[in-house]
């Protein structure tokens, strides 16, 4: 299987366990969260994850010039992406609740995570 579709379906398999695990959060325990918020924010960070992804490894069957390159166009789309959502976010939809505050720094962390663990574990053998 190549790394590409690898990383996606370890992604969706990643979106899927958030989407669960909010669905029994929101219904068992805590009514001030909204599976909508968990929904959204959860699809969102996917789409962003998955382009980056996308960008990454389409770099690496480059030369070594253009790797480096597509690596830092992906994780510069990643940051700024990702702060112009926090904006829209936090001072458009006015979502500034200690719950979505939490929620969207508590998903912003796995979905960073998950990036910084698949490119590490792809350049374990690479130079840059």
């Amino acid at each position: 299987m190549k790394p590409l579709a690898k990383s996606v379906l370890l992604l969706i398999t990643v979106e899927l366990l958030i989407l669960i695990t909010g669905f029994i959060f929101v219904s068992g325990f805590n009514n001030s969260l909204m599976f909508s918020d968990i929904g959204l924010l959860s699809a969102v960070y996917f789409l962003i994850t998955l382009v980056t992804l996308v960008i990454f490894f389409r770099g690496q069957g480059k030369e070594p010039a253009s790797q480096t390159m597509h690596t830092l166009v992906s994780i510069s789309l990643k940051f700024m992406a990702e702060l112009i959502f926090a904006f829209i976010w936090f001072f458009v939809a006015k979502k500034t609740g200690l719950s979505t505050v939490v929620l969207f720094f508590v998903l912003y962390l796995t979905f960073t995570l998950f990036l910084v663990m698949v490119i590490l574990k792809t350049l374990k053998y690479k130079s840059l």
